[in-house]
Order: C-alpha cells, then sequence, then structure tokens
C-alpha cells in the first residue's frame, strides 16, 4: 500500500487571469490600451533600449494621414504633465534615440542603467502590467513591419499579486537595494544606489 503523496505549496504560486500576447498584439495591448491611456504612471524595464516609432494616436490628422511617430514623444509629453515615467534599462539607448533625447539638454523621463536588467516588464498605473519577451524596441513591440518585427510572446494582467511583486522588483533595482553585492559594479556607467545617496544630501537639515 504506497501512502498518499504530499504536495507542498510552492511559494510565489497563484492562479491569476492573464491574456497572451503574441506579435503585433503588443501594440495594440502594451501601447495603445496601455501606454496611451496612462495617467498616473509607466515603468518600463528592458534589456535593449531604442527609440519606437508607432502609428500616430487614433482621431488625430496624423493618424489620418498615415504617419508614424516616436512613442519617446508621447512619454515626455506624460512626463511633462505629471506622469511618473521610468525606464530601467541595461545597454545603451540606441544612437537615434540618444539623438533625440540630446537636442533638450535634458528629458523629463527618469532613466536609469543596469547592466544586469534582462526582464522585460511595463506596469501601467499600478493596474496593468505586462511581462515578456519584447524588450522596448520597434522590433520588439511589434510596431515594424510585418516581415521585419520579432517574434514575441508575453502576457499581460491586472492581477494585484503580479503587480505587487514585480514592481517591488523594479524598484529594488532601481532604488539601488542590489548594487552592494554587485560584482558588475566596476563596470557599471552609474551605480544606481548613488541617486539615493545624492538625493540623500539634497534634502534640507
Amino acid at each position: 500500500m504506497s501512502l498518499p503523496r504530499v504536495v507542498k505549496p510552492r511559494p510565489n504560486r497563484r492562479t491569476a487571469a492573464i491574456r497572451l500576447l503574441r506579435d503585433t498584439e503588443h501594440v495594440d495591448e502594451v501601447i495603445e490600451r496601455g501606454i496611451r491611456d496612462v495617467k498616473t504612471s509607466v515603468w518600463i524595464a528592458t534589456a535593449n533600449l531604442k527609440d519606437v516609432h508607432v502609428k500616430a494616436p487614433l482621431g488625430t490628422r496624423a493618424r489620418a494621414g498615415g504617419r508614424y511617430i516616436s512613442l519617446f514623444d508621447e512619454l515626455e509629453q506624460a512626463a511633462q504633465r505629471g506622469i511618473d515615467v521610468r525606464i530601467l534599462h541595461a545597454g545603451p539607448p540606441s544612437r537615434m534615440l540618444t539623438q533625440r533625447l540630446k537636442p533638450a539638454g535634458k528629458t523629463s523621463i527618469l532613466l536609469r542603467r543596469c547592466l544586469r536588467v534582462h526582464l522585460k516588464m511595463i506596469a501601467v498605473d499600478g493596474s496593468t502590467l505586462y511581462l515578456g519577451s519584447a524588450n522596448f524596441t520597434g522590433a520588439g513591440l511589434g510596431a515594424k513591419g510585418e516581415h521585419r518585427r520579432n517574434f514575441e510572446a508575453g502576457i499581460v494582467t491586472d492581477d494585484e499579486w503580479l503587480l505587487d511583486e514585480m514592481q517591488g522588483t523594479f524598484d529594488a533595482i532601481w532604488t539601488g537595494k542590489h548594487c552592494g553585492a554587485c560584482q558588475l559594479r566596476s563596470e557599471c556607467p552609474r551605480p544606481l544606489d548613488e541617486y539615493s545617496k545624492a538625493a540623500e544630501r539634497q534634502k534640507p537639515r
């Protein structure tokens, strides 16, 4: 007689409602219904960072004329309206994106670089979460032509636990909580814990 199998609960395992995204579905769900509807915040984590060109917003003359615009122009406008726009990336921004950001001297978008970031996530308003393979690039988000975009897959969810967990993961990297023990610190352009230290020094005594 065999003993009954004991199934131990697995940590970080739960049932959640998700929607599967593939290829060009990223444009509809992540950009059109996500980033373009942002009300308070958009947090983006990506390994590669490029200037993403997408169709102009619905209802505009530019859209009627079939024009494409830089998504970074929309993110910049959102940041200037007080939206919390943060981008955590591993590689340096592409040459085109660097040229777009430089003429203004500074950008209202908050960008921080960590060489170890390979996760791809987008959290909008703390209520919608994308997790998947897509980098924040035109090919990754399905904005390029049918035979030029990457083959990508991911999920989108409004599950509160997943949102809390992944925003906590993002914040821990963003604020430099892993920097002290990081073995790539000497190669890092600017360790993220230095931002927190600089903010502490600027606080009034």
